[in-house]
């Protein structure tokens, strides 16, 4: 064989394996990892159990005796708990669902209107305020008035999760139920569930405490002296 001849022979196996290398690697890249598929597996407690926003019913139930004939003092102040952090711009309505049926039923009715009125006292429109009988003749003597009414609140889902063992840890994940009682006390603590969607709008200046501020600033000495002494 010529050196010419030799030469082409040596360049055509050369490309044939640098072909060959090249399909191989094709075929590598476009095969089914398992290390990617288990990566996939969200292992974030915050995304295990997310904080929503949405409409859920505010209630309290409210102990009735049956010699009650008015609102009492008890009484009064589960009510305004209740209500205080009612949105009178949104202004839902309120329902005020009294016993029938039960032992302490007229009772109840007397103490219904008291509740009623504190309500409107309280800036609940009149308009808003519901009166809703409920069957509690199973209740005997001792059936509450309950109030409810519907708010926007942050919450997330139940906890007690437990699909699988504590012990089975070859993967070196989080179990099902961590961090979900941390997010849902998180959710309770938000007094406005907007500030989860957005910063709020900021608020007026305060013109004149602006203008003291400046001045103490351009008015103080050019040292700053501390009040420890060392």
């Amino acid at each position: 064989m010529s050196e010419g001849a030799f030469t082409t022979a040596l360049r055509i196996k050369r490309v044939s394996a640098l072909a060959a290398i090249a399909a191989a690697a094709l075929v590598v890249g476009c095969a089914n990892r398992d290390s990617i598929t288990v990566g996939s597996v969200p292992d974030d407690y915050r995304t295990n159990h997310p904080i929503v926003i949405g409409e859920r019913d505010k209630k309290v139930d409210i102990p009735v005796g049956s010699m009650d004939r008015g609102l009492t003092r008890v009484q009064s102040t589960i009510v305004d708990g209740f209500i205080a952090g009612y949105d009178r711009k949104a202004a839902p309505a309120v329902s005020v669902m009294v016993p029938h049926g039960s032992g302490n039923q007229a009772a109840a009715r007397l103490v219904a209107e008291g509740i009623v009125k504190r309500l409107r006292k309280r800036g609940v429109p009149e308009g808003h305020i519901v009166h809703q009988p409920y069957d509690a003749s199973q209740y005997g003597a001792s059936a509450p008035i309950r109030l409810v009414y519907s708010e926007m609140a942050a919450s997330t889902g139940p906890c007690g999760r437990w699909p699988k063992d504590l012990m089975d840890t070859s993967d070196n994940k989080h179990w099902a139920n961590f961090g979900c009682s941390y997010q849902n006390n998180l959710a309770a603590q938000i007094a406005n569930p907007a500030d989860l969607l957005g910063p709020r709008q900021p608020g007026e200046i305060d013109a004149a405490r602006r203008g003291v501020t400046i001045d103490d600033y351009r008015d103080r000495l050019s040292g700053w002296d501390s009040e420890v002494e060392y």
